[in-house]
């Protein structure tokens, strides 16, 4: 291994959200921090959640209420902590019968190995008023309700008539979950400027407290840590295995989503999701997503992250679902404009019913042993919505073995363009007005920055001004400035990471061909890429986005 050897007090493998939370919360503590992930920030895992930042309310019925008591409260805090990208989900959960479920339910709730079904009103009922009882702190979305059959077909008319009523009640969505794993890695280093973030770097291996790695451009560099974390979420044996130290921690499962366009939907939602069963007794949801129909989920076993993509089956299943909950509407495979998938870290399990795999997390220890003088902290399941209380936990443990006290809690501090976030409509149009004077750019042109990047939108708009308004041809509320500061700014090393994780154009299905090369154009300028590296770039992303997508450029 190299001489040259840059010391950390933690060293974090993998970038996403639960070791960016992380990553955040140590920098705040003072400590020497370097993240590194063999992709991009955010590129995984993090990358394919059903983008809900929710209480968990179907972790009642397993009788993980711990885990829901953490999860409404995140969801709260980051209602407060990340109000530029996290917003409140009225949801309804049609109801086909009024008392059918409820020995099921107890009997899963004792460790029965069959997932309840056909949930009856009562239990419904139930559900919804512990989920309100547990969501109290910090409480910012009202409390739920029980409709009518006429009242639920009223508000969507598409409805199956077999319902025989429905719940309501407030959950949340984000709407761009890979820019904010982006901003906790950008926030932990302006918190602790010795600390250093690497993406597209691998491991090589681990002798005593130092780490091999190795950039794309095979670049080699050596750094030593006094805690390792792995947070390589469904690859977090393959690096235990690369560190010397072989595990069985992980057992994953698969979900996967597709995305619609199909404004009839969309319009009759209303904002709202539909939480529904689907004919095998699944929960599945669809909701509106940044104007296109999001439905989601699949649950089913899987090992292999690096291959995983939404395959017919799964789509079949998820328009099947559709077409039983809402008869009224038609649903084919043309109205897909993307899908993707992605693998759940669950904890290694052998039950046979996915659904009952604790969601759950852990931070099992690997002591010192052998030739390795370091302990490995491994970050075992997780879900998107506790990553905040997830660090705070680990992080204590961290500062408990370095003999380090907390300097600072994360619970209200705010997240990237987060932070002076205009807190309503009025401070909003008045942050838009003061931006547009000093910038000259319109208002409403304001009002989109700020809805897209939050309060970092003053710095666009600046760059914009200056840099010019020249916009996307097909994808036209995109200005070629903000493809323009992303690249000067956070981190890009691939085309990959503009369109799919910095910028929603990929996701929502907005992405051309035309527009991809000239964004491709912009990143060769800025990065200084060849004429090859650029046809590269486009090619292997365009490929991408077409195979696993279901992009159609």
């Amino acid at each position: 291994m190299s001489s040259n050897v840059q010391s950390y007090d933690v060293v974090i493998l993998g970038a996403g959200v639960n070791g960016a939370g992380l990553f955040r919360d140590l920098c705040e503590q003072g400590l020497s921090c370097l993240i590194v992930d063999k992709g991009d920030f955010g590129g995984g895992t993090s990358a394919a959640p059903s983008r809900l930042i929710h209480g968990g309310i179907k972790y009642l019925e397993t009788g993980e209420f711990g885990l829901v008591r953490q999860s409404t409260l995140e969801r709260n805090l980051l209602l407060r902590n990340a109000p530029h990208c996290v917003y409140p989900l009225p949801t309804l959960i049609p109801i086909f019968s009024w008392t059918r479920g409820a020995w099921a339910a107890v009997r899963t709730l004792f460790g029965s190995a069959t997932a309840p079904r056909s949930r009856g009103a009562a239990i419904v009922k139930i559900g919804l008023s512990l989920y309100d009882l547990y969501g109290a702190r910090h409480r910012v979305m009202p409390r739920h309700r029980v409709l009518s059959r006429r009242k639920a077909l009223a508000a969507i008319p598409a409805l199956t008539p077999a319902i025989v009523a429905a719940g309501t009640y407030y959950d949340a969505w984000i709407a761009r979950p890979e820019r904010l794993v982006f901003e906790l890695v950008a926030d932990g280093i302006a918190a602790s400027p010795g600390s250093k973030a690497m993406s597209w770097t691998s491991i090589l291996g681990l002798e005593a407290d130092r780490i091999a790695l190795v950039a794309e451009d095979g670049q080699e560099d050596t750094v030593s840590a006094r805690i390792i974390v792995n947070a390589a979420g469904p690859w977090i044996d393959h690096v235990n295995a690369a560190l010397g130290t072989p595990s069985r921690l992980i057992g994953g499962t698969k979900g996967s989503h597709i995305l619609m366009d199909h404004p009839e939907l969309v319009k009759m939602l209303s904002g709202r999701m539909i939480y529904f069963e689907a004919d095998d007794g699944r929960i599945c949801l669809v909701y509106d997503y940044l104007g296109r129909a999001l439905v989601g989920s699949t649950d089913i076993k899987a090992d292999n992250p690096d291959s995983v993509t939404c395959e017919d089956a799964e789509i079949d299943y998820l328009l099947a679902s559709l077409k039983g909950l809402l008869p009224g509407l038609s649903f084919d495979r043309s109205q897909i404009v993307y899908a993707y998938s992605g693998i759940r870290p669950l904890p290694a399990s052998d039950a046979a019913n996915v659904g009952l795999i604790s969601r759950d997390h852990s931070a099992p220890v690997l002591e010192p042993a052998g030739g390795r003088t370091v302990p490995i902290i491994s970050l075992v399941g997780g879900k998107w919505t506790t990553f905040r209380g997830f660090a705070a936990e680990v992080a204590d443990t961290i500062l408990e073995r370095l003999g380090q006290t907390r300097r600072r809690s994360t619970e209200t501090l705010p997240i990237g363009g987060g932070r002076d976030y205009p807190a309503n409509g009025a401070a909003r149009r008045a942050w838009c007005a003061d931006c547009s004077r000093e910038t000259g750019l319109a208002p409403d042109r304001i009002a989109t920055l700020l809805a897209r990047y939050g309060s970092t939108a003053r710095d666009i708009a600046r760059h914009e001004a200056q840099f010019g308004s020249e916009r996307l041809a097909n994808a036209h509320d995109y200005g070629l400035a903000e493809i323009d500061y992303i690249l000067a700014k956070e981190q890009v090393k691939h085309l990959s990471d503009i369109v799919l994780r910095r910028t929603t154009l990929a996701v929502t299905g907005a992405l051309t061909m035309r527009d991809m090369q000239a964004i491709a154009q912009r990143a060769a300028q800025v990065l200084g890429w060849s004429d090859d590296r650029l046809d590269e770039e486009v090619t292997q992303t365009a490929a991408w986005l077409r195979e696993s997508g279901r992009l159609r450029l």
